[in-house]
Parts: structure tokens; C-alpha cells; sequence
């Protein structure tokens, strides 16, 4: 794939970047491991300070970077700017906490007595260079929520972005640069994918991180695993949305179209699947329908616009083969199946509700990236749960009621990273993101993600002789 800025809303090349060679690699591997060198050594004093620098350079810069992400992805011009402040958010977050959340731990002297010890702690210290393998979908966010915690513990980074994005990589670079961070810091190679193994074997990469496609992360983990070098992967989702009779059904609704279009429904956490009981199934599929075809399709350069383009083409032909499975094999689309009238450029596609989604259907089992809903019906709590847990991602989940019973039971066994219970999934920095199943493994954000990338080192210290 180029490396190119193509506007996804009329198709049109707008830049093109040439690969980096093997000698810039090089000096970018080099650097990174001589910064590495310095920075582990600063103090958290110091590293917050050029944190705090970078979200105040990033909030003045809002209006520009999400110019930038719309035209290159096709993100909403609001949405774009709210992902900048997200960004400033984390940042500052990280900025005044990191220092508590890896502060030294000190067990009781009466627990590790027995060892011999005089007194023991427990200490975090930065893994090294890590390598981000980044998406294109959220392309300040998903970077800024590693790079935050990852340059506060000590560590550096080099970003391999999704290849249409490069701006906005090229952007993350120069922001930290601008920030004060010393050369190699954080450092943005402009590679293809077939670059990541030789980077990843390469012994000056110490860790890894990936959000993406479970392929991108077997292949990551694959490579990783052969190396012995730590990962966290975030992949895909086909979260469910489920919707009990004691549930506000018309906040349930009006939430659900937003968490199935946010980001033009191209997000991991996006509820895809939604279960909704009998009792109120006829109440909530009018009222969600009725949201989903009032949505605004559009420019989304258009401050009015609520769902953009798909950010490629080949992603439009993706989520068509998807519905066009379905609806060949017996599903019927309340809405939406088609793309929209009076947008024959760009790769737009409507807003789609299915229903009659069987286990023969590709959609059933497979993620849908882009606005389409599938909808069920369940007669009861074990059904939806059974449904729910009827996939290989395990990301997030969504729970309407105002039955403490059925909230305890589907904390207790749904089978995913997140529970949400009358509202929808979202990242926070405070609160730990990531998956299990084929969603991946390890957490990002919150003192989990800190650490994720440290050495959890035990110090241990001897009663000292006395003197003879």
C-alpha cells in the first residue's frame, strides 16, 4: 500500500510520501536506543513538564490536526477536534500522575522476614524502545494513549502508522520534538507493513504494541513471541449492546445510533450487535431505525455532519460484501444496504440496521467496520448473554436495565474487557482498555498501561554484618 494522503470523501490523491530507506531506518534505530539512554535517567519532574508542554502545543494546534485527520481519513470535522482534546486530556492526565502510579512499593517487613531481607520493595523501570504499530481509525488517540504513559515511565518510541495517515504521523513527531523531548524520543518511521518484522527482530527494539487487525496481530505476536519480546495488542470487536425490559428504552435508542456510527461506526468499541429482549424489541428497532435514517451523511468537512465516508475504498467493499451476504442469505435491512443517493464520490455507505441475522451469515461471526447495525431479539437474560458471548472478540459490552439482578449477572458472565451498564463504551485515561479472546491481550491506559511497558523489578536487601 503507498504511503499517500487520499481524501476518502472524493477519492482524490491529495500527497505522496516516498518509504523510508534502510540507512534512514538505521539512524532512526540508533537514535532511538541513545535516547533511551538519557531519558530513562530523567525524573518524573521532567518528563511531566514536557508532557504538559506537548498537550498545551496540541490544544492551540486543535483546529489544524483535525483538518489534517478529516482529510485523511474522513473523520467528521467535530469528532476530529474532539479526538485532539481527548489527546490533551490523556496527556495532562499522565502528566500528574505517573509518578504515583509507579511509585515504589513496599511490602510489610513482617511479609518477607522470613527471606532473610532487612526490608524489600518493588520498583518500575522503563522496558526500552518500544514500537507502536498504529491504525489509521482513531490516528492521534491511539497513539497519544501509548505514547503518554510510555514516554512518563522512562521509555521512548517509534510510531509505524497506518500508511494513509502520514501527516498526522509525520505531525506526532514534530509536536514532541517541539515539546523538548531530546532527539530519538519519539521518532515516526514512514514504512510499509512488510518493515515491522525486520524491526521488531531488530535487538535495538525492546517491546511492542499494536492496535489493529487480528491478522496484523497474530503476525505481530507471531514475530514478538519468536523474539521474546513483550506485546500488548488491542484487535478487533463485535461488542453487544444489550437491552433488558426494565431498561429507559428511549435513552437506550437515541445511545445506540451514536455508538454504532461513531467514527463512521469504524471503531473497535463501537457496539455492533444488538440484543434486545422481546418485551421491548418492537419499541427500541422503531426508535433506533427511526435514528439511524435521520443521520446527516455527508462532507465531513461539514461542521452539520454526523457520518462521513468509510476512510477507504477498500473498507466500502468490505462492509458491502458483509451486508450483501447477509441480505443473500435471508437478512432484511431496515435501513440503509446501499450507499447513499447523491454521494457518487467518496466512499460513503448508509446507515444499515439488519435483522433475521442467522449463524450462516458471514456478519454474524466477523466484524463489521463501518455504520451497520445487526439486530437480534432474546426472551430473556440467558439468551442475550449466550448471544453476547457467541463470538471470538471479547473488547467491551453494553448492558441496559434497572435490575441490579441482571446487572450482577452480566458482570459476572459476560465474557469481555469492558462492562458498561446504561451508557456506552468509551476510553478513559483513568480506566484500563483492552480485550480478551481474539480482541487481544494486555491493557492500555490507567496505571495498568503504564506498566505494561516497565520492569517490575524486586529489590531485596540483606541484614549488613556488623562490624567485627
Amino acid at each position: 500500500m503507498p504511503i499517500a494522503t487520499v481524501n476518502p470523501a472524493t477519492g482524490e490523491t491529495l500527497r505522496t510520501f516516498e518509504e523510508m530507506d534502510r540507512e534512514q531506518i538505521e539512524r532512526r534505530l540508533t537514535a532511538a536506543r541513545a535516547a533511551f539512554r538519557q531519558h530513562r535517567t530523567t525524573g518524573f519532574g521532567e518528563r511531566a513538564q514536557m508532557l504538559l508542554h506537548a498537550a498545551e502545543l496540541l490544544e492551540a494546534d486543535n483546529a489544524d490536526i483535525a483538518e489534517i485527520i478529516t482529510t485523511e481519513m474522513g473523520k467528521p470535522i467535530g469528532a476530529a477536534r474532539a479526538e485532539a482534546a481527548k489527546c490533551v486530556k490523556a496527556m495532562r492526565w499522565y502528566a500528574h500522575n505517573a509518578a504515583d502510579l509507579l511509585a515504589d512499593e513496599h511490602p510489610a517487613p513482617d511479609d518477607v522476614a522470613d527471606s532473610g531481607a532487612e526490608h524489600a520493595r518493588v520498583v518500575y523501570r522503563p522496558l526500552g524502545v518500544v514500537l507502536a504499530v498504529m491504525p489509521w481509525n482513531f490516528p492521534l488517540w491511539q497513539v497519544v494513549r501509548f505514547a503518554a504513559p510510555a514516554l512518563m515511565a522512562g521509555n521512548v518510541g517509534l510510531l509505524k502508522h497506518a500508511s494513509n495517515v502520514p501527516q498526522t504521523a509525520l505531525y506526532l513527531e514534530e509536536l514532541f520534538r517541539r515539546a523538548g523531548y531530546p532527539k530519538g524520543c519519539f521518532q515516526t518511521l514512514l514504512v510499509g507493513s512488510d518493515a515491522v518484522e525486520s524491526l521488531l527482530r531488530d535487538e535495538r527494539v525492546d517491546a511492542a504494541t499494536l492496535t489493529g487487525s487480528e491478522p496484523a496481530g497474530r503476525a505481530v505476536a507471531s514475530v514478538a513471541g519468536d523474539e521474546v519480546k513483550k506485546t500488548v495488542l488491542e484487535l478487533g470487536g463485535s461488542d453487544p449492546y444489550v437491552v433488558m425490559p426494565s431498561a429507559d428504552v428511549a435513552r437506550a435508542a437515541a445511545t445506540a445510533v451514536t455508538a454504532r456510527t461513531q467514527n463512521t461506526g469504524q471503531s473497535c468499541i463501537a457496539a455492533k450487535r444488538f440484543i434486545v429482549h422481546s418485551d421491548v424489541y418492537d419499541d427500541f428497532t422503531r426508535r433506533f431505525v427511526e435514528g439511524m435514517t435521520a443521520l446527516r451523511v455527508g462532507d465531513p468537512k461539514d461542521e452539520d455532519t454526523e457520518v462521513g465516508p468509510l476512510a477507504s475504498e477498500r473498507g466500502r467493499s468490505d462492509l458491502e460484501e458483509l451486508v450483501d451476504d447477509a441480505l443473500g442469505l435471508g437478512a432484511t435491512a431496515l435501513c440503509g444496504g446501499r450507499r447513499p443517493d447523491g454521494l457518487d464520490r467518496g466512499w460513503y455507505y448508509a446507515p444499515t440496521v439488519l435483522t433475521g441475522i442467522t449463524d450462516r451469515m458471514r456478519i454474524h461471526r466477523e466484524e463489521a467496520f463501518g455504520p451497520v447495525a445487526s439486530l437480534y431479539r432474546a426472551d430473556s437474560l440467558d439468551e442475550a448473554l449466550e448471544l453476547a458471548n457467541d463470538t471470538s472478540f471479547g473488547l467491551s459490552s453494553n448492558l441496559w436495565t434497572r435490575n441490579e439482578e441482571d446487572s450482577r449477572r452480566f458482570v459476572r458472565d459476560i465474557n469481555a474487557g469492558g462492562v458498561y451498564v446504561n451508557g456506552m463504551t468509551a476510553s478513559h485515561p483513568a480506566l484500563p482498555f483492552g480485550g480478551v479472546k481474539r480482541s487481544g491481550y494486555g491493557r492500555e491506559l490507567a496505571g495498568h498501561g503504564i506498566r505494561e511497558f516497565c520492569n517490575t523489578t524486586t529489590v531485596w536487601f540483606g541484614a549488613q554484618a556488623e562490624a567485627g
